[in-house]
C-alpha cells in the first residue's frame, strides 16, 4: 500500500502538501480483513427475505445549492460496504446539500477500484458475466456534484462510520468487495484529496487513507483514494438502484424503492447490460 497519511501524525512532502493541513496526515498501511467475503446477501438467498418500505425522505435545499447551480459537475464515488444503504444516504444528502428533485437525483449504485479493463461489470450472477468481485472491483455508490459541495459530500461520507471507524456492516460483509474507497478526480494527488482530509477530521478523524492501487484489500479503518480517471464508475444494474438496505430499521418507503422504475421510463437511469443476478430476475437483490 502507498502510503500518504494517517491519523495524528505531520506531513513529511514539502511546501505543496503542507496547505493540506496545519496538523498533518501520512497514509498508514492497516492489516487486511481475511479476503473471504461474509456476504449478507448469501444469507438472504437461502432464506428469501423480502423487505418494505418505511419512512419518507423530505428534499431540504441548503442556502449553498443556488450557489453550486453554475458550476461544472465532477464525478466521485464513495464506497463503504455494501452500496444499498449507503445510496440512500447519498440520496438524502442530495436533496438536502442541494435541493435535487427525484428526477435531478444522480446518486448511483455501481462498482469501481478494480484494475481489470472489462467494459462489462456485473454482480454475481448465474452465467459468471463479468462478476465484479473477480474483477477486482468494490462496491460504490457515484455522484455528480458541484465541486463546492465535495466537502459535505465527504463529510455524509464519514458519518457512515463508527468512532472506531468501523463501517455499518464491519462484522457482516467482508472481503474486497466491501473495502472502503472515495474516488475522485486526481485521487490522492489531486485537489480533492485536502478537502477529503478535511472532512475527515471535521468528522472525528475517523480513518486512514492510502492511495489506491487498483484490487486493494479489505482494510478496517481505512479507505483506499482512487483517481477516478484510472479506475472509472461501473454502474450497477437496475435492480440494485434504491433498494432496501439489510438491516430492518433500512425498509425504505415505496416513493423511494420507485426511483429506479421512475428514472428508467424518463431515460435518466443508466442500462445495465448485465444479466439479472442468480436466477434471471434479480429477487430481492441477489
Amino acid at each position: 500500500v502507498t502510503l500518504i497519511f494517517s491519523r495524528a501524525t505531520s506531513w513529511t512532502m514539502a511546501a505543496l502538501m503542507v496547505s493540506l493541513l496545519a496538523v498533518a496526515h501520512l497514509f498508514v498501511a492497516a492489516s487486511a480483513f481475511d479476503n473471504i467475503a461474509s456476504n449478507r446477501r448469501v444469507a438472504l438467498q437461502r432464506v428469501g427475505l423480502g423487505i418494505l418500505g418505511g419512512t419518507a425522505i423530505l428534499p431540504q435545499p441548503s442556502h449553498a445549492a443556488a450557489a453550486a447551480a453554475d458550476e461544472e459537475l465532477i464525478d466521485v464515488y464513495f464506497g463503504c460496504g455494501c452500496f444499498w444503504h449507503v445510496q440512500h444516504e447519498f440520496v438524502v444528502a442530495e436533496q438536502r446539500i442541494l435541493g435535487r428533485s427525484d428526477e435531478d437525483l444522480t446518486a448511483r449504485t455501481g462498482y469501481a477500484g478494480g484494475r481489470a479493463k472489462d467494459d462489462l461489470v456485473c454482480y454475481h450472477n448465474a452465467r459468471g458475466v463479468g462478476d465484479y468481485g473477480k474483477l477486482g472491483h468494490a462496491e460504490v455508490v457515484a455522484l455528480s456534484i458541484p465541486p463546492s459541495s465535495f466537502p459535505a459530500f465527504a463529510e455524509e461520507y464519514f458519518k457512515l462510520f463508527d468512532d472506531k471507524g468501523d463501517r455499518p456492516d464491519q462484522f457482516g460483509d467482508r472481503g474486497p468487495e466491501y473495502r472502503n474507497l472515495v474516488g475522485v478526480p486526481g485521487g490522492g494527488k489531486g485537489p480533492y484529496a485536502k478537502q477529503l482530509v478535511s472532512a475527515s477530521l471535521a468528522q472525528g478523524d475517523k480513518l486512514d487513507f492510502a492511495i489506491g492501487k487498483g484490487d486493494d484489500r479489505d482494510a478496517r479503518a481505512v479507505s483506499f483514494v482512487m483517481d477516478t480517471a484510472d479506475f472509472p464508475l461501473h454502474v450497477a444494474e437496475q435492480y440494485h438502484q434504491f433498494h432496501d438496505g439489510f438491516n430492518l430499521n433500512e425498509n425504505y418507503p415505496n416513493s423511494y424503492n420507485g426511483l429506479a422504475s421512475k428514472l428508467a421510463d424518463k431515460g435518466k437511469l443508466e442500462k445495465s447490460m448485465c444479466p439479472n443476478g442468480f436466477v434471471g430476475v434479480g429477487v430481492g437483490g441477489l
